[in-house]
């Protein structure tokens, strides 16, 4: 059950890239360098301008005068959920959005038989209507699928089951989140370049998602026009 849906956006797509950039918290590299290439060399994944000056005075409180470096780690860590997070969530928004939707392809007529919701009733609404109408059970199912995700990244390491070491689960422990899933069922080759990606995609998505929910909600509140209105 994931009524939230998506498709092709092309103007706000664009906006989305150039604001997420400026916008998204990427830290800046902590140690100084008397070279440049050495200093270049030393930037964490993500660290883009224009954030640069911005990103640095925050993240060294966050990390210095606040927390250690394994609060830079769970930062990232968030950032990168975050991120994968609202790619599904604009996956989802745009097909519903245009149409290509569960009704369309599902044997089953009803979403929910007891509470007579049928999978076309939601395909009729808006991403947003569709899932205040979606049954207290379908929204436990979704939290269960999430849950197990989280579960999974507590307690296990490199894609292995860790709870034997000390009795800590790994995720508990300082620096145990890091948003490295063990999963790559292709076996990409996990570049800088493709982390880079993924993160920036991730950032595209969050503002991209956040102006759909709020142009749906708020009329008037996003005056971008949006291929499917």
């Amino acid at each position: 059950i994931f009524p939230l849906a998506f498709g092709t956006m092309k103007s706000v797509a664009a906006l989305s890239l150039l604001f997420s950039s400026a916008a998204a918290f990427a830290p800046a590299s902590q140690s100084a360098s008397s070279s440049s290439a050495l200093a270049a060399a030393a930037k964490p994944i993500g660290d883009l301008p224009p954030v640069g000056f911005f990103g640095e005075a925050v993240w060294n409180k966050l990390t210095g005068d606040w927390g250690s470096d394994d609060t830079g780690t769970f930062l990232r860590a968030a950032e990168l959920k975050h991120g994968r997070s609202a790619m599904l969530a604009t996956t989802g928004f745009l097909f519903h959005e245009f149409g290509w939707t569960l009704n369309n392809i599902s044997p089953h007529e009803y979403l929910s038989v007891s509470q007579g919701i049928k999978i076309a009733d939601l395909a009729a609404m808006t991403p947003l209507e569709a899932m205040k109408n979606v049954p207290a059970e379908g929204i436990t199912q979704m939290f269960c699928a999430i849950a197990l995700v989280e579960l999974y990244e507590l307690t296990h390491k490199d894609g292995k089951w860790a709870m034997d070491e000390g009795g800590v689960a790994p995720g508990l422990q300082p620096g145990g989140l890091t948003g490295d899933l063990g999963w790559n069922p292709l076996n990409f080759e996990v570049t800088e370049e493709l982390q880079l990606k993924e993160l920036q995609n991730g950032r595209a998505a969050m503002v991209a998602i956040s102006a759909w929910v709020f142009h749906d909600a708020i009329p008037g509140s996003v005056p971008i026009p949006l291929p499917w209105k």
